[in-house]
């Protein structure tokens, strides 16, 4: 099993398939767009614009899990994303990430990172997975995208 083996709803209500995305680096970050890591958006942004057509994609899911921080339609999340942010990497339907109602696709990333760190503890934690949709590694809310820049362009240099 791997990331590329699950469908996810686009914002729009319709399905998303990541095997659309097989032999790509991925970078999937739980979103929100009244929290103090908002501003992560540009960064996420700046890395799809240096990084797209060399193989990575940025899926963005917004979460209202943590907080009430984003509370908002999925409309109303695509329309802030783009126009506080320019986001123009996918951001898909509103997820929740913990509890009953996970998103099977992040139970997935959890188990693949597991330890005590198995439940998601805020929104903004990010996981890079490789070609192969393999998850390499998990980054804490607190960690700014540009700091782990390095691995993804070594993700991206590796082969599936």
């Amino acid at each position: 099993m791997s990331v590329f083996d699950f469908t996810v709803k686009a914002a729009n209500g319709s399905d998303y398939d990541l095997s659309q995305h097989q032999g790509k680096v991925l970078l999937i970050v739980n979103t929100a767009s009244k929290c103090g890591f908002t501003p992560q958006l540009e960064e996420l942004q700046r890395l799809h614009e240096k990084y797209a057509d060399k193989g990575l994609v940025i899926l963005g899911f917004p979460c209202n899990q943590f907080a009430n921080q984003d509370p908002g339609s999925n409309d109303e999340i695509q329309s802030f994303c783009k126009l506080n942010y320019g986001v123009t990497f996918p951001v898909l339907a509103k997820i929740e990430v913990n509890g009953r109602n996970t998103e099977p696709l992040f139970e997935y990333l959890k188990s693949e990172t597991g330890g005590i760190f198995a439940a998601i503890k805020w929104n903004f934690t990010k996981f890079l997975v490789g070609r192969d949709g393999r998850v390499i590694h998990r980054y804490a809310p607190t960690t700014k995208p540009a700091s782990f820049e390095g691995a993804i362009e070594q993700a991206l240099q590796s082969q599936a």
